[in-house]
C-alpha cells in the first residue's frame, strides 16, 4: 500500500438510517428500544458511536439514525447478525409504518 492511503476497509465509516417511520403513538416504544439498541451497540466490535434524531414539526414521527464505524466490514458484519435482524424483524411487525433505508459514507 502506498504510504497515506488507506484502503477501503481501512477506513471508517458513518451510516445514516433513513425514513423510520413510526406508527403514530408507537413513539415512546421505538425510541426506548433504540435507546437499549444504541446502549448494546457500545460493546460491539467496531462500533464507534450512535445517534438518534426525531424530526419536529407537524406530521408523523420521522426518524434518523446516525452510526459511525471503524470499517464497512464492522457494519457489515453487524447487519448480518442473528442480533441485528432479530430486531428490526420486530419493528417491522410492531413499530414501522415501512421500510427504512441506510446510506454508507466512508471518511479517513
Amino acid at each position: 500500500m502506498l504510504a497515506g492511503l488507506a484502503t477501503q476497509e481501512e477506513r471508517s465509516v458513518v451510516t445514516i438510517g433513513m425514513n423510520y417511520f413510526v406508527i403514530p403513538g408507537k413513539e415512546q416504544v421505538f425510541e426506548d428500544a433504540c435507546a437499549t439498541v444504541v446502549g448494546t451497540m457500545e460493546g460491539i466490535d467496531g462500533h464507534d458511536t450512535s445517534s438518534i434524531y426525531r424530526q419536529v414539526g407537524k406530521g408523523d414521527p420521522v426518524y434518523l439514525i446516525v452510526s459511525r464505524w471503524q470499517s464497512e466490514s464492522a457494519f457489515r458484519d453487524f447487519t448480518a447478525s442473528d442480533a441485528f435482524k432479530k430486531v428490526t424483524n420486530w419493528g417491522a411487525l410492531n413499530i414501522l409504518a415501512g421500510r427504512p433505508t441506510h446510506t454508507t459514507y466512508q471518511h479517513d
